[in-house]
């Protein structure tokens, strides 16, 4: 695990409730006029390797 870990610009795991937060987000009416979007909450890891 460690070896992902050091991959991760925030060099850590998202806790439950940060993955929780993008999901309330999108299921909620501030983002009423979101369309089509791809939200990677992933600490950075899809941009920095």
């Amino acid at each position: 695990m460690t070896g992902l870990i050091e991959k991760i610009p925030f060099r850590r795991l998202a806790e439950p409730e940060e993955i929780a937060a993008a999901h309330l987000f999108f299921a909620g009416d501030d983002a009423g006029y979101v369309t089509g979007q791809v939200l990677f909450v992933d600490g950075g890891i899809s941009v920095g390797v």
